[in-house]
């Protein structure tokens, strides 16, 4: 590992100006707006018997299109009357949301938890994932970067984003969630998809975006080697004529747009030598964060650097710091 990205005092003040379309906000109106319609059920299974201390049930309910999405709802035994705040959570790239017995820590922490299937993934590393991706995607590389990418409607994280929403909605309606206090959190991908949430939602009342990936497309695939930004660069070498059009269906889902509208306070973090997702591919999206907002009074956002880290960032540091976050946020 190396410093190879800028400097730290380069990187606080990195705005860059990243491709926004004009039908930004249109296009996701739109797209909500259709999965909404198509269904909100929400169905709740029976508590993972092999756990006492903390209460761990199957969760599906209505994503993208109406399709069936897993997940699981973790809360304290200690507390079952309680309203909690909830935390939503999608896994990092390549992971599901693996068996129940792995959804524990924010329930012991004294919150409800509500850990999202992420679709088609949960066969790289992990415990498994069990939501199917059932759209049709064309040529692309190995991954899931470049399913659907020639076209916005027709791209892989459209239909995980909207996922990711629909469980911010699902979560509402849990027995035992204070509704109020709604939190998206996530590391890398799923740091990703809380900056897609937070600019999607405005009712969040946190966002814990860890070394987030999906941000800055341009930049990132320009620094970095490593995948799954990779995935990108392979496409391109042998599409050589469509890089255009890849790029302009990249600013529909670019963290840098999300985080623009969002109004949630935020804590984030960054690896300096990370390779996975480049530093000022993270300050580029913190640094605009809430710009959008900037008239009604510019949301908390508060910042962690790893100088000596890779993409594992602080790990169960950070989370020990997001319980403080949020214990001084939410009381």
């Amino acid at each position: 590992m190396a410093h190879t990205d800028l400097p730290l005092e380069d990187l606080r003040a990195y705005r860059p100006e990243v491709a926004e379309p004009h039908d930004f906000d249109a296009f996701w109106q739109d797209t909500l707006a259709q999965s909404r319609d198509s269904g909100t059920e929400v169905s709740i299974g029976a508590p993972d018997p092999h756990l006492q201390h903390v209460d761990v049930r199957e969760v599906t309910f209505a994503g993208f299109a109406g399709e069936p999405i897993k997940a699981w709802y973790a809360r304290p035994t200690a507390a079952p009357d309680a309203d909690l705040a909830c935390i939503v959570q999608l896994a990092g790239y390549g992971g599901g949301r693996g068996l129940a017995i792995d959804h524990t820590r924010w329930a012991a922490a004294g919150y409800a938890h509500l850990f999202v299937d992420t679709r088609g993934q949960g066969s790289n590393w992990g415990t498994g994932g069990d939501t199917a991706d059932t759209a049709p995607a064309g040529p692309a590389t190995p991954g899931f970067m470049t399913r659907g990418i020639l076209d916005p409607e027709d791209y892989y994280y459209r239909r995980v984003f909207v996922d990711a929403v629909r469980g911010v909605d699902a979560a509402a309606t849990l027995p035992g969630v204070d509704s109020s206090r709604l939190v998206f959190a996530g590391m890398s991908q799923g740091g990703g998809v809380a900056l897609a949430v937070a600019g999607l939602v405005p009712t969040l009342a946190a966002v814990l975006p860890d070394v987030p990936f999906l941000c800055h497309f341009r930049r990132a695939v320009a620094v970095t080697d490593a995948h799954p930004y990779a995935e990108i660069t392979r496409y391109l070498s042998v599409h050589r004529d469509v890089d255009q059009q890849v790029f302009n269906t990249l600013s529909y889902f670019d963290g840098v747009n999300f985080a623009k509208r969002a109004v949630a306070p935020s804590l984030w973090s960054v690896a300096l030598m990370d390779q996975t997702c480049p530093p000022s591919t993270v300050f580029a999206a913190y640094n605009w964060y809430g710009e959008h907002g900037v008239q009604a009074g510019s949301p908390r956002k508060d910042m962690v650097v790893y100088p000596y880290n890779d993409h594992e960032g602080g790990d169960s540091h950070q989370v020990v710091r997001q319980l403080d976050f949020l214990a001084d946020l939410l009381g």
